[in-house]
């Protein structure tokens, strides 16, 4: 007997009769095709099954709606973000639970954490990746700069870079290098006064990442320099933009080479406010570029004779 004479079929728009051409393999019976497979409506056979859901990713930000789709992976963390997360004081709608319950979700949180690290290695991971958010973040840097600075410090454990050095000063030079590969204006002591180790010793470590991984970082210009030093001395646009174009005009005569790309900007800073009147002492253009009053005279002295 066939399915169609023991089970009662209505009208279904998603229900598609097959032609004459594609019958049934066995019976040669009728086949129809739905959203999900194509069956034979006499014989019952499947002759084909769509696996693939072409139902709605249902997203919302609502409380009292789930959504369906989780956090898209991140390089930021040591499991990709697929870890599991045990809440506090409230279940998944919001609500307070109950005292029991708290400290029950508290046993659990300690025996997670004490079984989150299947090694060494992957905790030395997961520290060194959140001393890199924490620097992404105090440096304001983009999610795009922490995630290649995160992926930067894999590589080098990978490499087994971190071998006789900090972990700190590791992600400190993955930062630092993210940024020279993007670009960043940012020095070295900037990020080394943020992750509170030396700076000789973050400078070791990013020459070690730059001949191990070869980074393709830039060199860096004292043109990249000058809007933040300007920004930091609250300097008008005329003497930003000049300072800049004192700067473009030193890089393409070549005399920039081999300079302090801060102190350089810090002298275009200083020259372009003495031509406007605007009396900047030496002293403050040289603290926002950490560098000495005699780098500042001297780079001023190189743009009064190469430049005009």
């Amino acid at each position: 007997m066939a399915t169609r004479d023991i089970y009662e079929s209505g009208f279904d728009e998603d229900v598609r009769t097959e032609s004459s051409a594609n019958q049934c393999p066995e019976c040669d019976g009728r086949v129809t095709t739905n959203a999900v497979e194509t069956v034979c409506e006499d014989c019952g056979l499947v002759i084909d099954e769509q696996r693939i859901d072409h139902g709605p990713e249902w997203r919302t930000y609502d409380d009292e709606e789930r959504e369906r789709t989780g956090a898209p992976l991140t390089a930021a963390r040591h499991d990709r973000g697929l870890s599991t997360e045990i809440g506090r004081g409230t279940d998944a709608k919001g609500n307070e639970i109950s005292g029991q319950k708290r400290r029950r979700l508290a046993r659990m949180r300690r025996e997670q954490t004490r079984g989150r690290w299947r090694s060494k290695a992957e905790r030395n991971l997961a520290h060194g990746l959140s001393e890199v958010r924490r620097l992404a973040s105090a440096l304001d840097l983009s999610d795009s700069v922490r995630d290649q600075a995160c992926q930067l410090f894999r590589s080098a454990q990978n490499e087994d870079l971190l071998r006789g050095r900090s972990i700190e000063a590791i992600a400190a030079a993955s930062i630092y290098g993210a940024c020279r590969c993007n670009g960043l204006s940012r020095l070295v002591d900037d990020v080394s006064e943020m992750a509170r180790v030396a700076e000789s010793r973050v400078t070791n470590a990013y020459k070690t990442l730059n001949e191990e991984l070869g980074l393709p970082a830039e060199p860096v210009s004292p043109s990249m320099f000058v809007p933040r030093l300007a920004s930091d001395l609250e300097c008008p646009d005329e003497i930003r933009q000049r300072a800049r174009a004192l700067a473009e005009q030193a890089e393409e005569r070549g005399v920039t080479t081999g300079v302090h790309p801060a102190g350089f900007a810090a002298a275009c800073l200083y020259k372009a406010g003495r031509e406007e009147g605007r009396w900047l002492t030496q002293s403050e253009a040289a603290d926002v570029a950490n560098a000495s009053k005699a780098t500042v005279r001297a780079h001023r002295d190189t743009l009064e004779e190469q430049v005009a």
